[in-house]
C-alpha cells in the first residue's frame, strides 16, 4: 500500500483489496476483498464498497454511502456481476450504486464527473455518461441508460429500460416510463415534454443556428400533426447539418419504448 494512502484505524479494509496512491478512508468504512479503488479517492465515514467493485481515480464519497451492493432484482442468483465507476464522481450522503446481473450483462457502467445528491440510487445494469447530475433521492431503475449532461430532478424515478437523452432534463418529482428527449424539459407524473430547455442549451454554450434548428426540429416532429416517420424524415433532409438535431433525430428513431411527448 502507498504511503500517501491514509485508512483510519476504525476502517475495515479486507487485505485483498487494491487501494491506490492518495487514498483517504474515513473511521467505520467496510472495504470488501474485491474492490478497487483508485488513486485520490476521498471515502468519509461509514462508506460501505462490497462486490467486484473499481472505483476510478479522484472520486469524493459521503459518509453512509453504499457502493456495489447486490442488485435488488429477485432473478439475482448471486453471480459475479461488476460495477465500475468512472473518475471524479461525487457521491453523497446515502447514495446506492448497485452491481448487474447475470441477465442483464453483467455489469452497472458509471462515468465520469457526475453528482449523486443524498439518497440517489442507480438500479442494476445501468450505463450512465460523464457530467450528470442526480438530485436528492432520483431514483433509476435496472437496465436505464444516461447521456451526458443529463439532469434528473429530485424525488423522480425513471422506469427499467428507459432511455435518458444527452442534455435532457427531468424536473423534480417527475415519472418518466418512456425515453426522455435530448435537450427538452421533462416534467411530471407522469411526465411530459414542455418544449427545449433554452437556458440549458444556452448555459452548455449551443449556438443560435442549432438552437434555431432544434426549434424547428421540436415543432415539426411534435406540433405539426404529421406521421412521425414522415416528419423525421423531412427534418433529417433540411436540418440533418447540425449536430445536435441529428443526434435529436437518432434519438427518437433509436427509442423501443416511445419517447415522451
Amino acid at each position: 500500500m502507498d504511503s500517501s494512502t491514509k485508512i483510519d484505524p476504525g476502517a475495515v479494509v479486507d487485505s485483498k483489496a487494491r487501494i491506490g496512491a492518495g487514498v483517504s478512508i474515513g473511521p467505520f468504512c467496510v472495504i470488501g476483498a474485491d474492490v478497487t479503488i483508485g488513486d485520490g479517492c476521498v471515502l468519509g465515514s461509514h462508506v460501505v464498497v462490497e462486490g467486484v467493485t473499481e472505483l476510478g481515480r479522484d472520486n469524493v464519497v459521503s459518509p453512509m454511502a453504499s457502493i456495489g451492493g447486490p442488485p435488488q432484482d429477485l432473478k439475482y442468483r448471486g453471480g459475479a456481476t461488476r460495477l465500475v465507476v468512472g473518475n471524479g464522481n461525487r457521491i453523497h450522503e446515502f447514495v446506492t450504486l448497485n452491481r448487474g446481473t447475470e441477465e442483464g450483462g453483467g455489469v452497472t457502467r458509471i462515468g465520469d464527473g457526475n453528482l449523486f445528491m443524498a439518497y440517489a440510487h442507480v438500479g442494476h445494469d445501468c450505463a450512465l455518461g460523464n457530467e450528470t447530475v442526480y438530485a436528492n433521492a432520483a431514483t433509476l431503475a435496472g437496465h436505464v441508460e444516461v447521456g451526458d449532461h443529463a439532469t434528473v430532478g429530485a424525488f423522480s424515478g425513471v422506469h427499467q429500460f428507459c432511455r435518458v437523452a444527452s442534455h435532457a432534463f427531468i424536473g423534480g418529482y417527475s415519472v418518466v416510463t418512456q425515453d426522455a428527449l435530448p435537450y427538452v424539459l421533462t416534467v411530471g407524473n407522469r411526465a411530459k415534454s414542455y418544449g427545449l430547455n433554452l437556458i440549458g442549451l444556452k448555459r452548455s454554450g449551443v449556438g443560435k443556428e442549432s438552437i434555431a434548428g432544434l426549434k424547428k426540429c421540436y415543432n415539426q416532429l411534435f406540433k405539426s400533426g404529421k406521421i412521425l416517420e414522415e416528419a423525421l424524415r423531412e427534418v433529417d433532409s433540411e436540418l440533418g447539418h447540425i449536430e445536435e438535431v441529428r443526434y435529436f433525430v437518432e434519438f427518437v428513431r433509436g427509442s423501443e419504448r416511445g419517447v415522451i411527448r
